[in-house]
């Protein structure tokens, strides 16, 4: 994480997404991190596979693990719609037509950094059939797998994925089938043996674009 990385403000939220105030991005993962508001963008290609990448290494936490197609974000003042896109273009080079299906709230603590992700996180799925172009300072891999292939590989080697794809995977699938027509946010921490997700109390889910100003 460069300075100017460090400094950028990022959107402090309670647990039903209401902006309380701003952090800059280290403090907000120091110390246990503080809640912040952030998206996590699953792409498909009309095969139905989906679209992972492996975080640079030199990623400032998590890097090496493979995860969906991007995450980040949205920083002071910034649409969260908008900065997802944004963020998908940086990475990949492209944008697509993607839509909120649910949100939902974890912690995970990155043992390499000593820094801790804890992240009221808006998930979008869209699709796209061109070829990426992938960012290298951001990507040190990626590749479109079939999800009955990845759903065995987290089944055997869980540890080489983020711990918000290993939560969010599963539900991304499933209302991809159609098995759930509206999703419901969860929160989530990491237990000993992974993710444990349990149902947040009162939770929103907001599928529209809003401003982000507090």
């Amino acid at each position: 994480m460069d300075q100017k990385e460090r400094g950028e403000e990022l959107i402090l939220v309670d647990v039903h997404d209401n902006p309380i105030g701003f952090e800059t991005k280290l403090k907000a993962h120091e110390n246990g991190g503080k809640l912040h508001r952030a998206f996590s963008i699953f792409v498909f290609d009309g095969a139905g596979r989906m679209l992972l990448q492996r975080r640079a290494k030199k990623k400032y936490h998590f890097g090496g693990l493979w995860t969906n197609a991007c995450c980040g974000h949205p920083r002071k003042g910034e649409n969260l719609q908008e900065a997802a896109h944004a963020r998908l273009r940086q990475e990949f080079g492209f944008s697509t037509e993607a839509e909120e299906v649910f949100s939902f709230v974890y912690r995970a603590s990155d043992a390499k950094s000593g820094l801790t992700e804890y992240e009221f996180d808006h998930v979008f799925c869209g699709e796209f059939d061109g070829e990426p172009r992938a960012n290298p300072d951001e990507i040190d891999d990626w590749q479109w797998m079939g999800l009955a292939d990845l759903l065995a590989d987290l089944e055997t080697n869980a540890h080489a994925y983020t711990p918000w794809f290993r939560i969010a995977v599963h539900q991304v699938i499933e209302n991809l089938s159609g098995s759930h027509t509206t999703a419901s946010p969860v929160n989530a921490t990491r237990g000993n043996n992974g993710p444990e997700v349990r149902p947040l109390a009162s939770p929103p889910h907001r599928r529209s674009p809003r401003s982000q100003r507090a």
